[in-house]
């Protein structure tokens, strides 16, 4: 009587509860009617449909098997992964390696560990690898990516027109011995030609050569530079100078000689040069 009485003197809040009921009863409908055309379109994956032919065409159904979609997903994976995988191949398969050690170790030899900084010696030797690679990277282009857009050649012909120039510029700077080495730690024939080495013997091959070559660019860069320290602490032994530092004196004597022969010119072309 109390709840009858409380609508008769509020007749809004029956109206209200009525509509409140009634949008929760569309929205339940609308769930179920969502939750069914979803495992109807479940149902249907992977069965083919079969279409009668009136003598009018019709546009042709397709349809996307779990092998296909199993497929689109693996691709994708494999993209990813060779995107990952973009910066290591910069690293070892070009000039790289070579020049940032090389730069790195001029600034060892100087004295002057944080000059010039990491961003401006990795800037100056990506493009100075970007320099380096234009030839093999032009070729790359002409005999790889330019066909394969004309639809001239498959992927796969693209993969191996491309890789030749690179293989190419990895061979002349590779050493003989350290094929050798790879070759025989990997149990494979002796090869009787530059085809016969396997790319994945040949990269680990030319990393450990250009590893060899900028160490020894390094050791003769490091030479006028100990010079002029055992010069200074020579004459600071000689003069009772003990407690002074030989390295704060030899610094400016050091960068005065790297700034008088143009040294950033000649490390330039040197390690240009090397790769000729």
């Amino acid at each position: 009587m109390e709840n009858a009485t409380a609508q008769l003197h509020n007749p809004g809040s029956a109206g209200s509860n009525r509509r409140r009921h009634m949008v929760l009863l569309a929205a339940a409908a609308l769930a179920l009617g969502l939750l069914l055309s979803a495992c109807g379109g479940e149902a249907q994956i992977g069965q083919t449909q079969v279409t009668v032919s009136s003598g009018e065409e019709e546009p042709a159904t397709t349809t996307t098997t779990p092998g296909q979609q199993f497929s689109s997903g693996l691709e994708l994976v494999l993209l990813l992964t060779i995107i990952t995988l973009v910066p290591t191949l910069l690293l070892m398969m070009t000039s790289f390696t070579r020049i940032i050690i090389v730069l790195g170790f001029i600034r060892t030899a100087l004295g002057v560990p944080q000059l010039p900084p990491n961003q401006v010696l990795l800037g100056l030797a990506l493009f100075m690898t970007i320099f380096v690679m234009a030839p093999v990277w032009t070729e790359i282009n002409e005999e790889a990516i330019q066909p394969l857009q004309a639809g001239e050649i498959t992927q796969g012909e693209a993969v191996d027109r491309g890789a030749e120039p690179l293989r190419e510029f990895m061979f002349e700077q590779t050493r003989e011995r350290d094929i050798a080495l790879f070759m025989q730690m990997g149990q494979l024939d002796r090869p009787q030609s530059e085809a016969d080495v396997p790319t994945w013997v040949l990269i680990p091959a030319y990393v450990i050569s250009e590893l060899k070559t900028a160490f020894q660019m390094g050791f003769l860069i490091f030479i006028p530079f100990l010079i002029i320290d055992l010069i200074v602490s020579s004459t600071l032994m000689s003069m009772g100078m003990m407690m002074l530092p030989p390295v704060i004196v030899s610094l400016p004597f050091k960068i005065l000689l790297f700034v008088m022969v143009d040294g950033w010119d000649l490390i330039v072309k040197s390690l240009v040069t090397s790769f000729g």
